[in-house]
């Protein structure tokens, strides 16, 4: 073996290690727009709330995610919490899901085989994906509220949701 193939192999895995990054980058994309497509064409929100999780899911690997909405019977939140405990679930992450105004819409809750924190990759990805419930949220609750009208969506949370940098875990 000589010199050139240490630097053959390096370049090598540096190539995959790029591509792998663009993989992400670009499932990252496709998912969050056809989550964005889901909300605005009106699919089930809890269709799009499982979308939300299966995404968070995937990206962080060996996490269980699940949403719940305000309008849930607060009975309900805890004994899933309790039940994530039973199966010997720790408590990853849990988010509060906000109005832009501050009104609670729901909180996402993350859960893990073992205990760890979220690296600030992660911590970024969960965040969007509370963005990304706030608005499917709200958009649903516009929906009922308004039936027959045209929704436009929260433009002020969609834009800043697009400047948002992607998880590059």
């Amino acid at each position: 073996m000589n010199e050139n193939d240490f630097g053959s192999r390096d370049s090598s895995q540096r190539s995959r290690l790029h591509r792998n990054v663009d993989d992400k980058v670009q499932y990252l994309l496709r998912a969050e727009e056809q989550l964005l497509r889901s909300i605005f064409g009106r699919a089930p929100l809890p269709e799009v709330l499982n979308g939300i999780c299966g995404a968070i899911d995937r990206q962080i690997g060996n996490v269980v995610s699940v949403i719940s909405v305000a309008e849930d019977d607060a009975e309900e939140v805890a004994a899933m919490a309790m039940n994530a405990d039973v199966f010997g679930l720790y408590n990853y992450c849990s988010k509060r899901i906000l109005t832009e105004d501050g009104e609670p819409l729901g909180s996402l809750e993350v859960y893990c085989c073992f205990p760890r924190n979220p690296s600030p990759a992660q911590s970024q990805l969960i965040e969007r994906g509370a963005c990304l419930a706030a608005i499917a949220i709200e958009n649903h609750r516009g929906t009922r509220e308004e039936s027959g009208r045209h929704i436009v969506g929260n433009r002020p949370v969609r834009g800043r949701l697009l400047d948002w940098p992607l998880s590059m875990n």
